[in-house]
């Protein structure tokens, strides 16, 4: 049975770091039962040592001079002790026995054990989930005309299992309890879903409410447009223009087979980007457009911009930045890296208000910049580079640099970094990825502040895969909102209404009690299109990402040679002409290498690989520097002179 994403277990060895509690788990019964094993040996030892001492007596006395009966009497109780000893030996026996056999099922039992938790997890999401709607039903009920308002509520609910009601809350009502695990960093805290009759809260873009009627605090109703949705004219309110028609499918992945082990057994401790990979370990996208991919729910950033409370917006760019991971899920295939002065642009301006640009800006380290301007009122930018080490077992990637995002009305401007992304059974098995590490954003301009967490995948843990939980504080540090959901589905938030201190953890930590209203549903993510299995697990977006498109510059990623053959099913071809384009790369590196030698040897000075599309300043904000957009693009674009562009292809 192997392991997949869904947390079954592996038997070529590739376990979680988890086990390692199973482990002390399993083998710790086994460790004292071998200890109470030599106790019995010792006391077997005894026995048979006393036990010949007794009857050494016994015949002693029988050898006298005694009365018949007294004679009976000795021989009765030797053969009684020889008994004992015989049957001493045997239990002894027994045991050893026992511990052998619980050795060789150990593994066995460790099956069924996780078998066991299984079930009881998926038992108790069910009962999770009837609770919700019942829930949801009671509700409905009292907001119902004729019906009365004080109608019990449902009995509260645990997802970690744990079913108990917080202390010192007093209500009509049983109180629906949520429990999280301690972040790191940061204190355990507890939610407990509150009575929002006892509750009012003025109207606002993330509640939808009336002071009124703050039951009504629902965007479950208003989750975000669907990928069909036309245009939308911010002055007007009224959608502007259609879609255009794009392509829903590209050629099914090819069945190629190939020993990954003959390719990567000599490469194990190098940078990925250095080892030559054939294209049967890729998706037809590059970098650049997998990085365009973080905005496939753009929509969360243009509600972001209406929010008037910077903690509400807060919680849009959380649920952002966990939205960009949902595509990773099954998506175990590495993107092309690109050549450098590579380009990818997305131009949405006139349908859905925003447009995109990326650029390799370096190629060792492989550094991509990226600028987004939106017309909804926000921009987004970020210089990313990727640092991967295979390990073996396991590939780790871990994107270094900052994410930015400023509101224009507001000022407000965000910071934060990517996790770590992991993916498992590289040699055997079947390849899954997961996702950790803490996300801290910042707004710079109000200093509120919010703090997510990845929960690394645990074998044996009570959690949902995937889990992300967290909590959004302003300047001074009160806790707001608690966001909490998964990475490859949805996040939610939950707004909180009283805090108080709990009891200590086992870890020693202190609790933080947070009562809050109930959860409310921020992102959602999109369904797979169908086929999906055999299109590389590609997103709506994601399939039109590499569509062939007119006037992008030569640059463009969708010209690519390699990755177009490579779409098409021609995997032999592409794989000569990703050799091709390496080598056209490496000729130009190695005579830019020789202009920078010349140059020293005259004293002079040498800049180096200049991008096109960005220039490299100090950030005011991290202190870092990075490349930012220069401008000029889109100017060139619409004169349709692409004469700086260099020939890469």
């Amino acid at each position: 049975m192997r392991k997949r994403c869904c947390g079954k277990r592996n038997d070529s060895g590739d376990e979680e770091p988890a086990s390692q509690s199973d482990k002390s788990e399993l083998h710790g019964p086994l460790k004292t039962l071998s200890s109470k094993l030599e106790d019995l040996s010792t006391c077997n030892e005894l026995i048979a040592k006393h036990g010949a001492a007794l009857q050494r007596s016994l015949s002693e006395l029988e050898n006298l001079r005694l009365p018949a009966d007294s004679g009976e009497k000795i021989k009765a109780v030797n053969e009684r002790a020889t008994l004992f000893r015989i049957t001493s030996n045997a239990m002894i026996n027994a045991c050893r026995d026992f511990l052998d056999l619980a050795e060789s099922h150990s593994r066995k039992w460790q099956r069924l054990l996780q078998h066991e938790r299984e079930q009881r997890i998926r038992l108790e999401e069910t009962i999770e989930q009837l609770a919700k709607q019942h829930n949801s039903l009671e509700r409905a009920c009292r907001g119902a005309p004729g019906l009365a308002s004080g109608t019990a509520s449902i009995s509260s609910t645990a997802k970690a299992g744990s079913v108990q009601s917080a202390k010192g809350e007093a209500s009509d009502e049983d109180e629906e309890t949520e429990y999280f695990d301690a972040m790191e960093d940061a204190p355990a805290f507890i939610t407990v879903t509150a009575d929002p009759k006892h509750h009012r809260r003025s109207g606002s873009n993330l509640s939808g409410a009336s002071e009124g009627h703050p039951e009504d605090w629902n965007l479950e109703d208003s989750v975000f447009e669907s990928s069909n949705q036309s245009s939308y004219n911010e002055s007007t309110g009224k959608d502007l223009l259609p879609r255009k028609r794009r392509r829903s499918r590209i050629p099914d992945k090819p069945n190629y087979s190939l020993n990954l082990w003959s390719i990567m057994k000599n490469c194990i401790g190098k940078e990925l980007s250095k080892i030559p990979m054939p294209v049967n370990f890729n998706e037809p996208l590059s970098m650049l457009q997998r990085l365009t991919e973080d905005l496939e729910y753009h929509e969360l950033l243009d509600k972001a911009v209406k929010c008037e409370s910077s903690t509400e917006q807060m919680c849009f760019v959380a649920a952002f930045s966990v939205s960009s991971y949902s595509t990773t899920v099954h998506r175990t295939a590495k993107p092309f890296n690109p050549l450098l002065g590579e380009t990818f642009e997305l131009d949405r301006l006139e349908e859905l208000g925003f447009r995109s640009l990326c650029e390799q800006v370096s190629h060792h380290p492989p550094a991509a910049a990226h600028h987004v301007y939106s017309r909804r009122g926000w921009t987004l930018w970020q210089d990313i580079t990727i640092s991967s080490k295979f390990r073996g077992k396991y590939l780790s990637i871990m994107p270094l640099g900052a994410i930015h995002l400023e509101f224009h009305s507001s000022g407000n401007h965000y910071v934060w970094r990517k996790v770590t992304s992991t993916v498992h059974n590289i040699i055997v098995g079947k390849l899954w990825i997961d996702q950790s590490g803490e996300i801290e954003i910042v707004n710079h301009k109000s200093k509120d502040k919010c703090q997510l967490k990845f929960t690394p995948y645990s074998y044996f843990s009570r959690d949902v895969p995937r889990k992300v939980t967290g909590v959004v504080s302003d300047a001074d540090g009160k806790a707001h909102y608690v966001m909490s959901g998964t990475w490859d589905e949805k996040m939610e938030c939950s707004k909180i209404v009283h805090s108080s201190h709990g009891s200590t953890s086992t870890e020693g930590k202190q609790k933080t009690v947070y009562q809050t209203l109930s959860p409310k549903v921020l992102w959602r993510k999109y369904p797979l299109p169908e086929n999906a299995e055999n299109m590389y697990f590609f997103s709506e977006l994601a399939l039109t990402l590499n569509e062939p498109e007119e006037r992008v510059a030569p640059t463009d990623s969708r010209l690519r040679p390699d990755q177009r053959l490579m779409e098409s099913g021609r995997w032999d071809e592409a794989n000569v002409e990703k050799q091709r384009l390496e080598e056209k790369q490496r000729a130009v590196r190695r005579r830019r290498e020789a202009e920078a030698v010349e140059a020293l040897e005259e004293g002079k000075d040498y800049e180096g690989y200049i991008p096109l599309w960005f220039e490299r300043k100090v950030d005011a904000v991290t202190g870092e520097l990075i490349c930012v957009y220069k401008g000029g693009y889109w100017e060139a674009k619409d004169r349709q002179d692409w004469s700086v562009c260099p020939d890469i292809f």
